[in-house]
């Protein structure tokens, strides 16, 4: 599983090593097979990822062994090249048929521009297939009711993480509402620690406050009113109030007074959690990976536990409802030459035996259904079962932001939430900034 997530604006060290070269890898290279490139093979593209390459070079060759549609070749590229070839190929002839994605606005640009297969009516006429999918999950590949993917990996929902042990020693109990996070907040303070461990130097870490608190106060209509453009969005009164809540936990010294010289990539506030400096957390699920990679001590004394989000007291959003990295996606391309070998290889590879259970022992959390047995038998299966049982009651699992925004769009509510931290902006400013 990987060790941090990938997004526009945070770029792993192997992608800044890639980017000067447009380097791949795969039998054929980007340049071979695709879109309307003819033959029979269907170019499959899909990022570079040490764990998750094997398998999908596994699903390939199990499907080129069954085939009768024809055969499949997978490429793989880091983060900025993948991207940058994407764009430069989609609508060519040297398109790939099938393409990994973020789902949301990642996706909807391409699908804007007429360039995505709409897969609805292959899922209408495989109803086990649309099934085999949890569908808070399949849902990050919607868009106006249609569906341009299919979940393609684990799920990644964002998870409060605290230290159990300094819980204890500060007289504090893991909240289950707001309020009772602001008063573990105070205890913690009054105890000599940080109470929330934050990596701030990296927005995208302080953006899943914002996400959560927004969802508990208004529920998700609020935020994919802002991700599809009406009129207004950012200017909802729900918007205000819920960063509102977050400027005063700010103030409060819920993140102490440091956080802004705390990196994430270099296990900063990772530490600062297992080494008993604070109290929380606010991360995706795979800091439980990098806590058993960097401080596997702190994992087996059993000091490490991880919650839900909490309830905003009178908030509209479903305490269910959770935020983060949906999964990712294969998507077909509309123009594609070889629709009928893709089509099978997203019917039949995807939910296979075979896929699901690699997937399981590198580590991911499939969003299928029936799988919870097979994951609570793994090493680490209290873990991977709380992350599936949360996307199993999940009324709604919101992409993160930054992925279901534009780039541009994306990149400037970072900054602005960048400057809201900071204390440059409040919240009336933050609004304002977005909304002009």
């Amino acid at each position: 599983m990987t060790s941090r997530r990938l997004t526009r604006v945070a770029v792993s060290a192997t992608s800044l090593v890639l980017i000067g070269s447009m380097a791949a890898c795969g039998s054929s290279g980007p340049a071979g097979g695709g879109g309307g490139g003819g033959g029979d093979t269907a170019q499959v593209w899909a990022l570079q990822d040490a764990a998750l390459a094997p398998i999908l070079e596994g699903s390939i060759e199990r499907f080129n062994e069954q085939s009768e549609a024809g055969d499949a070749e997978l490429t793989t590229f880091g983060n900025d090249p993948y991207k940058q070839r994407l764009r430069i190929a989609i609508g060519t002839p040297t398109a790939p048929d099938l393409f990994f994605n973020w789902g949301g606005g990642n996706l909807k640009e391409y699908v804007d521009a007429g360039e995505v297969e709409d897969l609805t009516g292959m899922l209408d006429e495989n109803p086990e297939l649309r099934e085999a999918f949890l569908p808070s999950v399949l849902a990050g590949a919607e868009l106006d009711g249609a569906n341009y993917g299919l979940p393609m990996r684990g799920m990644q929902p964002v998870v409060l993480y605290y230290n159990q042990a300094v819980l204890d020693e500060a007289g504090a109990t893991v909240p289950t509402t707001w309020a009772e996070m602001l008063t573990a907040v105070d205890q913690l303070k009054a105890a000599g620690k940080t109470p929330v461990a934050l990596a701030g130097n990296q927005p995208w870490t302080e953006l899943m406050w914002a996400e959560y608190l927004l969802d508990r106060v208004g529920g998700p209509q609020v935020f994919q009113n802002i991700r599809d453009g009406v009129e207004g969005g950012w200017q909802q009164p729900e918007v205000l109030e819920a960063m509102t809540l977050l400027q005063e936990f700010i103030e409060r010294g819920a993140f102490g007074s440091d956080f802004a010289s705390v990196g994430y990539d270099v296990g900063g506030a990772s530490t600062i959690l297992a080494q008993g400096d604070a109290g929380f957390h606010l991360m995706g699920s795979w800091e439980y990976t990098n806590q058993l990679d960097q401080s596997p001590d702190f994992v087996a004394a059993g000091d490490l536990g991880w919650t839900e989000f909490p309830a905003v007291e009178g908030g509209a959003g479903d305490p269910s409802n959770l935020v983060g990295n949906v999964s990712n996606f294969y998507s077909l391309t509309a123009d594609s030459g070889n629709k009928d070998a893709a089509r099978e290889y997203l019917e039949t590879q995807l939910t296979s035996d075979e896929y699901i259970t690699d997937l399981i022992e590198a580590g991911d959390v499939p969003p299928v259904e029936g799988i919870r047995d097979q994951l609570a038998a793994t090493d680490n299966g209290d873990h991977a079962t709380f992350v599936y049982d949360s996307a199993v009651a999940a009324d709604n699992f919101q992409l993160s932001w930054d992925q279901d925004l534009t780039s541009d769009e994306a990149n400037e509510m970072l900054e602005q939430l960048s400057r809201f931290f900071l204390g440059e902006i409040d919240a009336q400013g933050f609004v304002d900034a977005l909304a002009g």
